[in-house]
């Protein structure tokens, strides 16, 4: 099928949905504050739309679904089908997406997944493989067991070229197929079933409700959640000295760190880290080494400003990990001390927090130990 060809949107919303319980039909009922079919419908944004509609609901379609082509539905499913497709069979449509009213959970990957497949093929359907055993029951008795294998359980949208299923629906006048498949099949079109999904439930009982209310739910906290994460790099080299400050601990060693500042390798890399993650630069855009006033400045005041910084913006630290890359001094001993106190100017508890080091075996500057590097990721969870 070639980029240009065009696809239709047809949602069935017809019917009346008596085993949903009472009260309106269920694709009118509504589910996180709108009905049941503005949800459908939304699902399908940018693509052209068709709704079949029972007549009693067209003043309640229009004021719901402005802008959307309603038809009158038949008597049944297939009838409802045949009549939206009927009236836009002139209208240039090469391929049709036909979807039932009250399945409102459908994803963007679900119809993508489909319209590729009629890229290689007449007809297509999401579909999940039966894994429970089945039984056969008569008057609440398990009556015996039917084989699982080769079994899915259908879904929509289903998906056609326009001609074919026109076609298929003309050639059975009868209107009482179960849905667009059997027809297409009946009409020797051949079916590619493609990955369905647990989500894309059909609204059928009134317990059903609940579930697409927590899966919205669900789907609204993963929107509203901004995870970022940052990385930061950050090197000094040694210089003249007898301690040097790593992490936020004095380190007794035989030299010391050549920096603007305390030279705090460590906490300069992580303060990077949570500055790259906000795309707020680095230390030097905050605090410009230029300018008198951090000379020798305590580098827990870049890391505090870099914390609050992250605050403000509604982020806490979900966790961060520093390594530092030297042969000396050993970093093992001061690694708890160097933890806890990250931590504390950080303002979490230490398990979110990393500090390990490694040496370069004796490569590289830091092997020929002429200073130190320091690798840091901190990853921000919104409020």
């Amino acid at each position: 099928m070639p980029p240009s060809a065009r696809t239709l949107v047809l949602i069935t919303a017809a019917g009346r949905g008596s085993r949903a319980g009472e009260g309106l039909p269920k694709q009118w009922r509504m589910l996180a504050g709108k009905p049941v079919l503005a949800h459908s419908v939304a699902a399908f944004a940018g693509l052209p739309l068709v709704v079949t509609i029972h007549p009693e609901d067209r003043a309640r379609a229009e004021a719901c679904l402005p802008g959307v082509t309603l038809i009158e539905g038949g008597g049944t499913r297939a009838e409802s089908v045949r009549n939206a497709l009927e009236a836009m069979q002139d209208q240039g449509y090469d391929r049709v997406l036909i979807h039932d009213g009250a399945r409102p959970l459908v994803s963007p990957a679900l119809i993508a997944r489909l319209i590729e497949a009629l890229d290689h093929g007449p007809a297509a359907a999401p579909g999940l493989a039966v894994t429970d055993a089945l039984w056969r029951g008569e008057a609440d008795q398990v009556a015996g067991l039917a084989p699982r294998e080769g079994l899915y359980r259908a879904q929509t949208p289903q998906a056609f070229l326009f001609d074919a299923i026109l076609a298929a629906h003309r050639a059975d006048p009868s209107g009482e197929a179960a849905d667009d498949v059997a027809l297409a099949r009946a009409a020797g079109l051949a079916v590619t079933i493609t990955e369905g999904e647990e989500d894309n439930l059909k609204l059928t009982w009134p317990g059903d409700f609940a579930r697409a209310e927590a899966i919205l739910a669900r789907r609204k906290g993963a929107e509203a959640m901004d995870i970022r994460m940052g990385n930061g790099y950050d090197v000094h080299a040694f210089t003249e000295g007898n301690q040097l400050w790593l992490c936020g601990i004095s380190v007794p060693h035989d030299k010391g760190l050549l920096g603007h500042s305390d030279a705090d390798v460590g906490m300069h890399a992580l303060t990077d880290a949570i500055y790259g993650a906000l795309a707020e630069g680095d230390i030097g855009r905050h605090f410009p080494p230029s300018d008198p006033q951090w000379k020798g400045a305590a580098s827990d005041i870049f890391l505090d400003h870099a914390v609050k910084l992250a605050a403000s913006r509604g982020y806490t630290i979900g966790n961060c990990d520093v390594t530092l890359v030297c042969e000396r001094p050993k970093i093992g001993p001061h690694a708890a001390a160097m933890q806890a106190r990250l931590a504390e100017i950080i303002g979490c508890e230490p398990g979110r927090v990393s500090v390990k080091a490694t040496t370069s075996e004796r490569l590289g500057f830091t092997g020929r130990e002429e200073g130190i590097a320091s690798i840091a990721t901190v990853v921000l969870v919104q409020k």
